[in-house]
């Protein structure tokens, strides 16, 4: 007799002895409830809902609220697709025939588990998403905010069935907007797009004739312009220009050059990816962020601090290199202090690459770090034989301290994590010139640190400028604990929405949203895909 055999008779030997003693006293053990119960054992986590219920049926039941869950259940996995959901994995049909032909106690206890199973499938993947973001890139860290599912059904059971199902989704007003964004697209797309491509390479204010008729039209269907009959490349669509470059992080000086056109040439099928990227990746952060937080936008370059919806502050930020263990990760945390004045103590990651085979050939090179053994002493390079040691037996760690050369800036911001990750400013104001921004070894480079420790500050201090610039000038390490931690969330968004609804789009820096449209198609999202 094999394992599962055994296991099975076990299971059905006991199920009546389970059920006596969750069902009512004087209540019969029927037969409806031993063939929910059988089919529920091969699921730990369905099973134990219905032992709790007193294996009840909340699908398949003749009653009026089993009729209203049946329905609404069917209607959202018929409509999955308005939110980029796989509509085929549900089996929709299957289901509908399922319930059409029970013949049997045991068929009615498999369909009654089946509506379960299909349910929690459905709620996972529209509440927190599809994908594990780990499988998809090494770097997507994030611990996706997952429910528990006896108590999701346990919910379900007891609430209005099409109201807990418009409630799974993210209810945050990105979601929405980003949905939205993904209708319009693909209704347009079905339309015919956006019309020819702009056939000149470059086009500026004062232009006229076919080339300037083409971006007129184009930018027309892309909603930047209205319906105009002007074929000189005026004041109005020269305005046209601009706002599709504040969209896009282009310089905005209002002239289609080369990178312009590229960018507006661009057909819905090459943006509608970074949507459905944008629209998994707020399913896997679907949880409360805060009223107060840090939001930082890998792909887009910039760090922006939230306060009740609103920003209250932006800087732009210079994030991990496109590299091999550099690259900057992705997950949420809690900032709970700053350092002003800060060592830096160098990564081994670069001491190795950097610093110890140039200090190994010559104990003077990069002299303004100091050597710290394992007590935290700084150790004298006169008392050390550096002949002795290689990169990977050298005994000290490497440790810059405060001054307006340091790595860090004058000031760094700790969510102390696994990754070593923080936010800091930097000595190298230059690289915040540069549109794409990506220099750093994984943390995360502030342009303006002064003003966002202000901001941080404002909640406890009377006067953050002055707290702020007394311990400054001071010279000395000092630390500065946040009375009330803020969450930090660093994501990675190639597509996102302005307040008013307009399509924001970046490069994908890093290529984690080509990874993770070409994971949703594998798992059977279609794009365009029409209610059936």
């Amino acid at each position: 007799m094999g394992t599962v055999t055994r296991m099975k008779m076990g299971l059905l030997a006991g199920i009546a002895a389970v059920m006596i003693g969750v069902a009512p006293v004087g209540a019969q053990v029927t037969s409806d409830m031993q063939a929910i119960a059988e089919a529920a054992a091969q699921d730990a986590d369905i099973s134990a809902f219905y032992r709790t219920n007193g294996y009840q049926p909340i699908w398949t039941g003749d009653g009026a609220l089993d009729k209203a869950r049946r329905a609404a259940l069917i209607r959202a996995l018929t409509n999955a697709a308005d939110h980029a959901l796989p509509v085929g994995s549900y089996k929709v049909e299957a289901l509908r025939a399922m319930l059409a032909k029970i013949d049997s106690r045991r068929e009615l206890g498999r369909v009654e588990v089946e509506m379960s199973r299909v349910f929690l499938q459905y709620a996972r993947d529209v509440q927190t998403g599809i994908l594990t973001p780990a499988k998809i890139d090494e770097d997507i860290v994030r611990e996706v905010p997952l429910r528990d599912r006896t108590e999701l059904l346990q919910a379900f059971a007891d609430a209005a069935p099409a109201a807990f199902l418009r409630s799974l989704p993210p209810q945050s007003p990105e979601y929405a907007r980003l949905l939205k964004a993904k209708v319009l697209l693909e209704n347009q797309q079905r339309s015919g797009g956006w019309g020819p491509e702009v056939s000149a390479g470059s086009l500026a204010p004062g232009d006229t004739g076919p080339a300037v008729i083409e971006l007129r039209n184009r930018l027309i269907a892309m909603n930047y312009l209205r319906r105009s009959v002007s074929q000189t490349y005026d004041a109005t669509l020269q305005k046209a220009v601009q706002q599709f470059q504040i969209d896009t992080a282009l310089d905005a000086d209002g002239i289609a050059g080369p990178e312009t056109m590229k960018q507006i040439n661009k057909q819905i099928e090459d943006r509608l990816p970074a949507v459905f990227a944008a629209i998994e990746r707020e399913r896997w952060i679907n949880m409360p962020k805060g009223q107060r937080y840090v939001w930082v936008n890998l792909a887009d370059f910039r760090t922006r601090l939230v306060e009740n919806d609103l920003v209250v502050f932006e800087t732009k930020s210079v994030i991990g290199k496109d590299a091999f263990h550099r690259r900057s990760p992705e997950f949420s945390d809690q900032m709970e202090y700053m350092v002003i004045n800060p060592n830096w103590y160098v990564p081994n990651t670069i001491a190795r690459s950097e610093y110890l085979p140039k200090m190994l050939a010559n104990p003077g090179a990069a002299g303004y770090l100091q050597l710290i053994d394992n007590k935290g002493r700084v150790v004298s390079r006169n008392s050390v034989n550096f002949s002795k040691y290689t990169v990977k037996t050298f005994p000290y760690s490497l440790r810059q301290p405060p001054s307006s050369s340091n790595a860090l800036g004058y000031v760094k911001f700790m969510f102390p994590n696994k990754y070593n990750i923080y936010l800091h400013d930097t000595p190298a104001k230059n690289l915040f010139l540069q549109d794409k921004r990506d220099f750093s070894w994984g943390c995360i480079r502030l342009n303006d640190p002064f003003d966002f420790a202000y901001q941080l500050l404002s909640k406890q201090e009377e006067d953050p400028v002055a707290f702020f610039q007394e311990r400054l000038k001071s010279g000395e390490n000092t630390r500065v604990g946040l009375k009330t931690p803020v969450p930090v969330h660093l994501v990675y968004r190639t597509a996102y929405t302005s307040a008013k609804g307009r399509m924001n789009y970046r490069n994908d820096v890093y290529g984690r949203d080509a990874k993770i449209y070409e994971a949703l198609i594998k798992a059977g999202v279609v794009p365009g895909a029409v209610r059936s």
